[in-house]
């Protein structure tokens, strides 16, 4: 048998009842999956201090010394017993709380003990409170002492975090010479890789910070590979599995649109996009395209023009949003845009009239309608295409991966896929979550635009800020006042957004203000909205339901109330709501004085750069990957355990040239000497839903 798939029961001192624990709390059965939980944190042991170097509570010491006496104080749940521990120099107290007539029983005094742990300062005083106490021997660890999580029913049952680290100690011993390699040989020679034996022994239990640098590479580099491979080697399968429908022509809409009613000269980066799409709609091969392009970049007029040729070739088009605000934004645009074409749009969303669906589903089907803009709903069953030749998605993120698949059911040969997001992605996330997707970029914003002005103040300039607010509204401005509704459950934030209204319409009683948040019925939310963008309101109080899709180019301010509860790309996507007209506009941060350095940061990025895709980076950094962006539901084949997207994208980009140069010379990796990596592949994809037939 495998020594590593020994199940964990086996291993000495560990049991059935400590082995179903770990079972339940991190999903660990086997003596490889154990030695794959990784520590968080490491702790020089190395060195050994004496008493009198000692002079921070936040740094692990070790000494090295005798018991030279015990004494009781308390009684009951007051009793402590304290320890005095000696170099040989000086001598300091260990405090035991807990366990006191085990501590009594287990160390005698005048033996020589190894104490370890964090110094407590109290009264100018330093002690060791329940400090580890071991006896010197050649097996006890030096160096790099390793930690691990675990969580509090794992604590209660004294499996810690030094209990693991002595049962996967146990287990790389008894795997000894039993690991088998998962990746080839010459990939490992090639990037100077250490074995995966040796990688799991040095990450565990590191000789030194140059072995511990090694283990991590190897270790991260295997990780990327195999995601890197697996959405490569998907992206292949989809372009040779499906043929996409041909638009060889461009034809008289597409020709008469830019001559004639395009409103403005395009940028050359929307040139060089359309180019791209124009070049994989006309190949044959199903186009999977991901377009960025920061607020304002001017993406719609894009995907406008993309749908034209796919009217011109005989197909129809749709574009789906993931907000009925959103959907209606767009319906008008492209109805404006389109006056005077012989194009027929219609608007699907879930609170159309069943007599008014029946007519959208007869032009469907007969083709009359050409390009369908709607919600989630365009995915039920009885919307059926004569011949849909390109979808268009936006805010890709908030649409279920099962929910798209729906989408291609609707023909028999799936349509050309453009999705759109204007969240710039970061280029190491681009190329992870999206890279099955060929992405474009549009990174040049139409010229005239102004960039916002962004202000970061505190809540005790309120009385300046509604000054400022007032002179926009005498100008003839509007506002918009943002509340961070983020859980619509919180009540205590349901309170702050209805204060916060009823505050603006005393401040500002001369000028009506509308409000709009998630808890709305559809028709109430649609209707605040009207009164807005009409002009009817000029301040709208609102939650982040106006992130995105609303256009109100004569609306100059943005003050998000509670900024410091927000992150990164959620503020740039609000700021993005102003600055959509020809005047000056301004986005105001408020928050409470007191906030962490990170939280500091953030808002000094904000009032720094109005550059997303600057502020896409800084915000990666600072909060790692995550699920940005329904990560786990965007193509993110296996979990990431060491890797970290923020900070290791040059080997991102080794791992992927690696894994290119392989499925070059064999796509579908069936030659013998590529049979491990699908055999690893196969192994790391197990319980994951295979989703490479949908983009």
């Amino acid at each position: 048998m495998d020594p590593t798939k020994a199940e964990l029961k086996y291993l000495p001192g560990m049991g059935p009842a400590r082995s179903e624990l770990l079972r339940q709390e991190l999903g660990v059965t086997t003596l490889d999956e154990l030695v794959h939980c990784f520590p968080y944190r490491y702790v020089d042991r190395s060195r050994f201090y004496k008493i009198s170097e000692i002079d921070s509570p936040s740094v692990y010491v070790q000494i090295r010394g005798r018991i030279v006496g015990f004494r009781q104080t308390g009684e009951g749940r007051a009793a402590r017993l304290i320890a005095q521990f000696s170099d040989g120099e000086r001598t300091i107290d260990l405090v035991f709380f807990k366990g006191i007539q085990y501590v009594l029983k287990s160390y005698q005094p005048g033996v020589d003990y190894i104490v370890f742990g964090k110094p407590n300062l109290f009264n100018g005083v330093y002690s060791f409170v329940h400090p580890d106490i071991e006896t010197p021997s050649p097996d006890k660890l030096t160096g790099f002492m390793p930690l691990y999580h675990t969580t509090e029913k794992m604590k209660n049952k004294f499996l810690h975090s030094k209990a693991l680290q002595k049962f996967i100690y146990l287990a790389l011993r008894q795997m000894a010479g039993s690991v088998r390699e998962t990746l080839p040989a010459g990939l490992i020679a090639q990037e100077h890789l250490l074995p995966l034996e040796t990688a799991l022994q040095q990450i565990h239990f590191p000789a030194n910070p140059y072995q511990l640098d090694k283990a991590r590479e190897r270790l991260k580099y295997e990780e990327l590979f195999y995601v890197q491979l697996a959405i490569l080697r998907q992206a292949h399968n989809v372009r040779s599995r499906y043929r996409g429908h041909v638009f060889a022509r461009v034809g008289d809409l597409f020709n008469r649109f830019y001559r004639e009613f395009l409103p403005f000269q395009l940028t050359e980066a929307q040139k060089r996009v359309l180019r791209e799409i124009r070049a994989d709609m006309g190949s044959g091969v199903q186009m999977n395209r991901l377009l960025q392009g920061d607020v304002g970049s001017g993406k719609t007029i894009v995907a406008l023009m993309s749908m034209l040729l796919a009217l011109d070739n005989g197909y129809q088009a749709c574009i789906i949003a993931p907000t009925e605000i959103l959907a209606t934004q767009h319906y008008e645009s492209l109805t404006r845009l389109l006056q005077g074409l012989p194009v027929q749009v219609g608007l699907l969303k879930g609170s159309v009239r069943k007599k008014d669906r029946t007519g959208l589903h007869e032009g469907l089907r007969d083709g009359s309608l050409q390009i369908l803009v709607g919600t989630h709903a365009v995915l039920e069953e009885e919307v059926v295409f004569r011949n849909l030749g390109l979808v268009v998605i936006d805010e890709q993120h908030r649409f279920g991966v099962a929910q798209r698949a729906r989408m291609w059911a609707k023909n028999p040969q799936p349509p050309h896929v453009l999705v759109m997001t204007a969240t710039p992605i970061p280029r190491t996330l681009a190329m992870t979550v999206y890279g099955d997707l060929d992405v474009s970029v549009i990174d040049e914003l139409p010229p005239g635009r102004k960039p916002v002005t962004t202000w970061h103040v505190y809540e005790n300039k309120r009385q300046q800020l509604q000054n400022f607010m007032r002179q926009q509204l005498q100008a003839g401005r509007q506002v918009y006042v943002v509340y961070p509704l983020i859980d619509e459950s919180e009540k205590s934030d349901m309170k702050n957004l209805m204060d916060g209204y009823d505050s603006m319409c005393e401040v500002f009683s001369e000028y009506p203000v509308a409000m709009v948040h998630g808890r709305m019925k559809p028709v109430e939310k649609e209707e605040q909205m009207r009164r807005f963008v009409s002009g009817e309101a000029r301040l709208l109080v609102a939650t982040t339901v106006i992130e995105v899709g609303v256009n109100v180019p004569n609306a100059s301010v943005m003050v998000i109330e509670n900024a410091e509860r927000f992150g990164l790309s959620q503020l740039h996507q609000l700021r993005g709501r102003v600055g959509r007209g020809a005047d000056q506009s301004f986005c105001v941060l408020v928050s409470r004085y007191e906030l962490s350095a990170e939280t500091r940061k953030r808002l000094s990025i904000m009032t720094e750069t109005t550059n997303g895709f600057e502020i896409a980076e800084a915000d990666l950094a600072l909060r790692g990957p995550g699920d940005l962006e329904g990560t786990m539901q965007s193509g993110l084949p296996f979990r990431l355990q060491l890797a970290d997207l923020a900070h290791d994208g040059d080997m991102l980009q080794r791992v992927r040239r690696a894994a290119q140069a392989i499925l070059e010379q064999d796509p579908l990796l069936t030659a013998p000497q590529n049979a491990l990596l699908l055999e690893q592949l196969h192994l790391k994809s197990q319980g994951v839903v295979d989703w490479s037939a949908i983009s």
